[in-house]
Order: C-alpha cells, then sequence, then structure tokens
C-alpha cells in the first residue's frame, strides 16, 4: 500500500512539473519536437521512466538489453553506446535509493572488497599515461559494482522463482534468435568470439541447467535442443576459449549434481559425432584442427596467446605497485582523437587474459582488493558446489550462478573481458555474482532453500515450497 501511495505521488509530481516543462518548450524550441535526435531521446527518456516504475521486475532485463544492443552487429542504431551507461546511472542511482528506504539487505566483506577494488582502481587513474580514460573506466566499474549490489539484487531477492525462470526464458529466447540469425548468414554478435563467449559462459551453462531441472518432457525437450544447437555454435565460432568453457562448465555441472549418466551420454555422443566425420569428411576435422586446436602448427597451440601475454608481463615489471591505469597501457600517441565514450587502440591493448589485465591496469598493490573479490566469490561457489554434490538437486538458485560464474572465471583467463564493464558479459557476470553472495548455501549440511516443480502453466517452471 506505501510503495503504491508512493507511486502515485511520484506520479502526480512528475505529471504537474513535465506537462508544463513540454508546453514551454513547444512554444519557445519548436524545433525540438522536429528532430528526429531530440524525439528518439525524448521516447527512450520514457522508456527509461516507465522500466524505473517498475524498477524489481523489469530493469534488471533492462540494463543488460541495452549493453547487448551497444555490442551487437546489428543496425540498431549507434546511440546504445552512450545510453547504456545512462540506463546503468540510472539502475544504481534507484538501487541505492531503494536498499536505503528498505533496510532489508545486509552488506558485509564482499561488499567492501569491491569498494576498495574501485579505490585500487582510483589510485592507478592518477598516476596513469591517460588519467582521463583510466578515470571514465573507474567511474563504470563503480556503477556497474553500485548497481550489482543494489539493483541487482533487488531484482532477485524474494522472487527467486520468476528471476530465475525468466532467466532461462530469456536464454532460451537469446539462443534461438542467434541460431535462427545464423541460419540467414547474420553473425549478431559482431565476432566468433564473442558467440563462443556468450555462448559458452551464458547459453550452455543455463540451458544445461535448464534440463535438469525436469519437468514436462516437452519443455526438457525444447531445452535440450537449444542446449545441442547452442554447442553446435559454440563449435562453430572457432573460438577455443568459448568451446573449452562450455564443454568444461557443463561437465562440471553433470558431476557436480552427480549425474554421470547424462555426461557418459554426452560424451559417447561427442565421441561418436567426431569420428563420423572423420570417416567421412576427414578433410574436415583436419581443417578444424588446424583452425581451431592451432592458430599455427608451426609455433603451438598457445601462439596467438603468447604475444599479449609477453606484453601485459612487460608492462607489470615496468610499472609493478599502481598499474598503468585500469583499461589502459603505458605507451601510445597521446595525440591520438579518442571518443568521449570510448577510448581507442592508442590507449588500450588486448592482454589476452583478464587476470593479466587487472595486474597490468592496477599493479601488484592496487591487485589485493580484486584478487579479495575474487576468493570471496570462489568461497562462495564452493559452498554451492559441495551443496549440490550433497544433494544431488539442481533446485536452488545457487545452482546456475555457481556454473556461470565458473565458466566465467575460466574464460576470462584467455579473454579481457572481467574487469571491462562496457562489455555485456562483464555486466551480467557481476550482477550475478553480487546475487551469488546472498544465495549461496550458509550452511552446507542443509538447504538454504527448498525448492519444488511449479504447478503447470507457472512462470519459469520453478518455484519455492511453503
Amino acid at each position: 500500500m506505501t510503495e503504491r501511495f508512493s507511486k502515485s505521488v511520484i506520479a502526480g509530481a512528475v505529471l504537474a512539473l513535465g506537462l508544463p516543462a513540454l508546453l514551454y518548450f513547444a512554444y519557445s524550441r519548436p524545433w525540438y519536437f522536429t528532430s528526429r535526435t531530440y524525439l528518439l531521446g525524448l521516447v527512450f527518456l520514457e522508456i527509461v521512466i516507465a522500466v524505473i516504475w517498475m524498477y524489481r521486475q523489469l530493469f534488471f532485463a533492462f540494463v543488460l538489453l541495452t549493453f547487448l544492443m551497444a555490442g551487437i552487429n546489428l543496425p540498431v542504431g549507434t546511440g546504445w553506446t552512450a545510453a547504456r551507461w545512462l540506463v546503468l546511472g540510472a539502475g544504481a542511482a534507484v538501487g541505492i535509493l531503494m536498499v536505503l528506504k528498505d533496510h532489508g539487505y545486509q552488506f558485509g566483506l564482499f561488499h567492501l572488497a569491491a569498494t576498495f577494488a574501485v579505490l585500487a582502481g582510483l589510485i592507478s587513474a592518477a598516476v596513469s599515461l591517460y588519467p582521463d580514460v583510466a578515470l571514465l573506466k573507474v567511474l563504470s566499474m563503480l556503477l556497474l559494482f553500485a548497481y550489482a549490489a543494489t539493483g541487482a539484487r533487488i531484482a532477485v531477492i524474494g522472487r527467486e522463482d520468476r528471476f530465475f525462470g525468466g532467466l532461462l526464458i530469456g536464454c532460451e529466447l537469446f539462443v534461438g534468435l542467434n541460431v535462427l540469425l545464423f541460419g540467414v548468414g547474420i553473425a549478431a554478435m559482431g565476432n566468433p568470439n564473442s558467440l563462443g563467449a556468450v555462448m559458452g559462459v551464458f547459453g550452455a551453462p543455463i540451458l544445461l541447467w535448464g534440463v535438469l531441472l525436469g519437468g514436462k518432457p516437452s519443455v526438457q525437450s525444447r531445452r535440450l535442443l537449444l542446449y545441442v544447437l547452442c554447442m553446435y555454435l559454440v563449435f562453430n565460432s572457432h573460438a577455443r576459449a568459448g568451446i573449452a568453457v562450455a564443454l568444461l562448465s557443463s561437465g562440471v555441472l553433470c558431476v557436480a549434481l552427480r549425474r554421470y549418466k547424462l555426461l557418459l551420454e554426452g560424451t559417447v555422443v561427442l565421441v561418436i559425432l567426431v569420428a563420423a566425420l572423420s570417416i567421412f569428411k576427414p578433410d574436415a576435422i583436419s581443417s578444424y584442427a588446424s583452425s581451431v586446436v592451432y592458430k599455427n602448427r608451426e609455433e603451438g597451440i598457445l601462439t596467438s596467446r603468447i604475444s599479449p601475454w609477453k606484453a601485459a608481463m612487460d608492462s607489470i615489471q615496468d610499472h609493478p605497485w599502481f598499474g598503468t591505469g585500469l583499461g589502459t597501457i603505458a605507451t601510445g600517441d597521446a595525440d591520438e582523437e579518442r571518443g568521449t565514450f570510448a577510448s581507442s587502440g592508442a590507449v588500450t591493448a588486448e592482454n589476452g587474459s583478464s587476470y593479466l589485465a587487472m595486474l597490468a591496469g592496477v599493479g601488484l598493490l592496487g591487485a589485493v582488493p580484486f584478487s579479495l573479490l575474487l576468493f570471496l566469490l570462489i568461497v562462495r561457489m564452493f559452498r554451492s558446489w559441495v551443496w549440490m554434490r550433497r544433494t544431488e538437486s539442481a533446485l536452488h538458485p545457487a545452482v546456475p550462478l555457481t556454473i556461470v560464474m565458473f565458466a566465467g572465471l575460466t574464460h576470462a583467463a584467455f579473454e579481457d573481458w572481467l574487469f571491462a564493464p562496457g562489455s555485456y558479459l562483464c555486466v551480467f557476470f557481476w550482477s550475478l555474482a553480487f546475487v551469488l553472495n546472498d544465495v549461496a548455501p550458509k550452511d552446507v549440511s542443509g538447504l538454504a532453500l527448498k525448492w519444488s516443480p511449479r504447478p503447470a502453466g507457472a512462470i519459469g517452471g520453478i518455484a519455492p515450497t511453503q
């Protein structure tokens, strides 16, 4: 009742202040309403206000959508690059206000480590060759952590059944849409590495978890089919890191839940497919091995990573204590023109690993809070792993979160995105990481939450028992 009353008051205030303002601009500056840019901006602002109105239900998905739209290779407009920061900033601000009003959310060592990680980034920005770019990167990380610590938790805590049911449905739609676009020759994710990353870290683990939830045979068959198609996209991307984490995360999930039969069946099917291709299309297998396993047969499997790893190590040796500034490098053309919201290749470089990028960016001292944050996350993952092994149940919100965290942390060892807040994968990962900090079982000897299948027709197919 109080929340409805507050929304009514806010709506009345917006109408009382907004309508006169619109009438004033329509009279004094009519060209605003004939400009396509201004009209699109006004429509977008109205959408943001509407989503904020249903903050708990919609804003998490809206944040992910805006970052995804800024990163995909589709003709959806260039305005999303700047708009995503407006959305993330609004989400963080509203989330902080709601948390302060509610008093029902606890903050602990995990959140303190995230705060000190941002402070370490600020120190590294002060000594960076490009302090403006490094500062923007740190402020972006601050917005991300602020939203993850407030808005993401608000979206999940107390409504786990709806959130994770929606997450499953969203994953099915996302994978299905990518399959359709791939079928007509459109590379929606922009490049093979991005496709392999998003399908390996997000698509495969979530869909396999959905299969293990049980339920109607038709629902299980649909999710299994989408999982197979997702794995096809991963393998077709030729992205080694994506292929590895898709296979590893699927195997780890089966082992954690003691689904050894399913793991054996999947392995046998994969071996049969490889054997069949080796017999009927040996050239295809040879070509695939050359383009995936070996980038260059003469130099070895990790040839494509040796150069950026060496460059990152050289940077760490030259700036060991405070680094070069988060997301920047030690050398480059300082006079090269740079955009306001995106840095250029003269300022940034690919490090070949998120962990090396962290060390190069903030140095050994600055890496301490980042390392503590990762360590605390791994502790939550371990608790959830023990819980899964003891209960053999997939009906817990920590199960999909843990397997996504495992896939993400593994993939980040070979790709530079874990501390790049402009990446949709980074936003998705850290938002769920802060949620896992809340929902991870506190006592590995018992159930933190008891879940049971929802009745037919219910949202998501899962719900907490009373």
